[in-house]
């Protein structure tokens, strides 16, 4: 109980940063898994997010989603 009123906003503001750049890269290979994509853009789009965890996930959500094969 004393140790978590020792938290401060920096401590607080770091384990949300951490929380977030580990579970994007998850978010991201589970919608280039569950999703089509032509030829061999697939398994690009996930070595990329396994190389480059942070940057290939926002590259993904940015550039990646529009060239998903359409359902």
């Amino acid at each position: 109980m004393i140790a978590l009123a020792s938290i401060g906003v920096w401590q607080i503001i770091l384990i949300v940063m951490i929380l977030i750049v580990s579970i994007l890269p998850i978010v991201a290979l589970i919608d280039i898994i569950q999703n089509e994509f032509t030829g061999s853009n697939k398994l690009i789009w996930v070595l990329v997010v396994l190389f480059l965890p942070m940057f290939g996930s926002i590259m993904y959500f940015f550039m990646g989603k529009d060239q998903r094969l359409k359902r």
